[in-house]
């Protein structure tokens, strides 16, 4: 059993995430291009190096949930079956995303140049860390592995900017499914 965090971690979890809130509401007000890393520092009341030492970059204020995300993904290869365990925190992660308080943000990211470069990146680590996990907990080829994970990750792009997500969801991990399931690797 893991052991409750302590004082310290409580409070740079909570001042990470006064950070993070605090930048995304400049951002949403301001526009992204006009608010810097020192408008966010003062907002929030700490210094420039405070911020850097939660997020390496602007871009990373935006993506507060990534590393979480990606953490999610991984630890869903370890549930059996695989392919229904990735899709639960693929529609977990639609439905965060996707949610209505969270079109101007989608807005915001849709309009930036960096913004659509940093997602599209962490995108791409997603499925590489994804992949790394699928080779290690089964019986597949590398290849396999990399490229259901890429499909993976590539419905949770399509699902969230579809009309209807949950049927875009299922459309597309039916065919990973399938797909999975053709794999003949006896």
């Amino acid at each position: 059993m893991t052991a409750p965090p302590g004082r310290r971690e409580r409070k740079k979890a909570a001042t990470r995430q006064k950070i993070a809130d605090t930048a995304l509401r400049l951002f949403l007000e301001r526009g992204y291009d006009p608010v810097g890393i020192r408008d966010v520092a003062a907002e929030a009341d700490v210094a420039v190096t405070t911020v850097f030492s939660h997020f390496a970059s602007k871009e990373a204020l935006v993506f507060a949930q990534d590393e979480n995300f990606e953490h999610r993904l991984v630890q869903a290869v370890t549930v059996e079956p695989l392919i229904p365990a990735l899709r639960h925190e693929i529609s977990a992660m639609v439905r965060h995303c996707a949610a209505r308080d969270r079109v101007p943000l989608r807005r915001m990211i849709g309009s930036s140049p960096a913004l659509r470069d940093y997602e599209n990146a962490m995108l791409l680590r997603y499925a590489e860390s994804l992949a790394t996990a699928i080779t290690a907990e089964v019986d597949r080829s590398p290849t396999a592995c990399r490229a259901i994970a890429r499909f993976v990750i590539d419905a949770y792009a399509i699902a969230r900017d579809a009309t209807e997500p949950e049927a875009a969801l299922e459309e597309t991990f039916r065919m990973i499914e399938a797909a999975w399931d053709a794999l003949d690797f006896g």
